[in-house]
């Protein structure tokens, strides 16, 4: 943990680690598990071109990944659901 991108794309994952944990519970979960893998290779892949040197490269990776999470995880949809 020596760079910006290592603390960035550790806190990227661990929120999809209890976003994976808290759906996993339910009888019908709204994503798959490759979708997680996609987030989490981004992340690494952010990661090591930050670590490179790529500063660039990696901002435009780790936005990718985060806009990813927000428009197919949709890790807010359940404030936004009436109760039944």
């Amino acid at each position: 943990m020596e760079t910006i991108y290592d603390w960035l794309t550790v806190a990227i994952f661990g929120g999809l680690i209890v976003l994976f944990l808290d759906r996993s519970v339910e009888d019908d979960p709204p994503d798959h598990l490759w979708q997680y893998l996609v987030a989490s290779v981004g992340c690494a892949g952010a990661n090591y071109l930050g670590n490179e040197g790529y500063q660039f490269a990696a901002v435009a990776v780790i936005a990718t990944v985060i806009t990813f999470i927000m428009m197919v995880l949709k890790p807010f949809d359940k404030f936004n659901k009436p109760k039944e």
